[in-house]
């Protein structure tokens, strides 16, 4: 037990420290910190250059709460969560492991350390990219997990910093899925991936944002803001009420597994759900739905 409350400690403090030095501009191609607030300029810059919806403000509704969203996912829940889970639940599992004879080296496919850096980072980003598209499908499928997912789906005007308009619980999620096999895989380091995150944060932005683009044939490929507006739209298709086009950063899952919907412009169409009018507006209650539903 002291193992794991050590671990808890260390991450806290670690990741504590990492977010001064962030703040306090230790500036390096690294920083989370101000490559979030520059990517998000840039896109917030094209929206305003570039506005696919003219009629709809540069501090659209909920522009400051998506705002707050945007940097309490991206830093503070991490601390105040999310580290600290992640490695305790790693731990937990090689400690479990470890029970039967095993570690999780014994699980590794390939010795990835031994590939070029293009190919680690290219094999990163597809399993990455596909196990999260997985995992955005389960939370349209499964009602326990919508009921997290709805606090994404209450945006009612589309721009940037909707893109991390999330619930605490979704991390969760998505990083348990995850870790299972990226830890097959196996051997990156934070220098590795953040070209990946960065990338990622880039697409999931501009999925978001106020602009009429679909990046002509790459559209089969990537995620793009005239693609992802359908997957926020109110009124699903009949046969498709799961959701469609669940791309997080490619949309070549969503056309390989036929959950491609592109019916026609989706600038004007409404967003939303079916009872918005029953969700919290405010973060707090959003933040404690559906524990806080009546």
């Amino acid at each position: 037990m002291n193992k794991y409350l050590d671990i808890i400690k260390n991450s806290y403090s670690d990741y504590w420290n990492y977010v001064k030095q962030s703040v306090l501009m230790e500036l390096n191609w690294e920083n989370y910190f101000y490559g979030l607030i520059i990517i998000s300029l840039v896109v917030w810059g094209l929206e305003i250059i570039f506005p696919w919806r003219k009629n709809q403000s540069i501090f659209r509704k909920d522009f400051w709460l998506d705002t707050f969203y945007m940097f309490f996912n991206f830093f503070l829940l991490n601390l105040i969560v999310l580290i600290a889970l992640s490695n305790s639940a790693a731990q937990l599992f090689d400690d479990l492991l470890g029970i039967v004879g095993l570690s999780i080296t014994n699980f590794q496919l390939i010795e990835i350390n031994n590939l070029p850096f293009w190919a680690r980072i290219f094999i990163f980003f597809i399993v990455v990219d596909f196990v999260q598209w997985w995992t955005h499908r389960l939370l349209h499928t499964f009602e326990f997990l919508w009921n997290f997912h709805k606090v994404h789906h209450s945006v009612k005007e589309m721009g940037f910093a909707a893109h991390l308009r999330y619930h605490w619980m979704e991390p969760v999620v998505y990083n348990s899925i995850k870790y299972i096999p990226l830890a097959i895989i196996g051997g990156f380091s934070a220098q590795d991936v953040v070209f990946v995150h960065f990338f990622n944060i880039t697409i999931g932005h501009l999925n978001h944002a106020n602009i009429n683009w679909d990046y002509g044939w790459l559209k089969y490929i990537l995620n793009n803001p005239k693609m992802h507006i359908w997957h926020h739209v109110k009124e699903l298709p009949k046969d498709r009420k799961n959701g469609v086009n669940f791309g997080i950063t490619l949309s070549i899952w969503d056309y390989i597994f036929k959950t491609n919907y592109i019916p026609y412009s989706g600038r004007d169409i409404e967003l939303g759900f079916d009872d918005e009018n029953q969700f919290p507006e405010d973060f707090i209650h959003q933040e404690i739905y559906p524990l806080g539903k009546k």
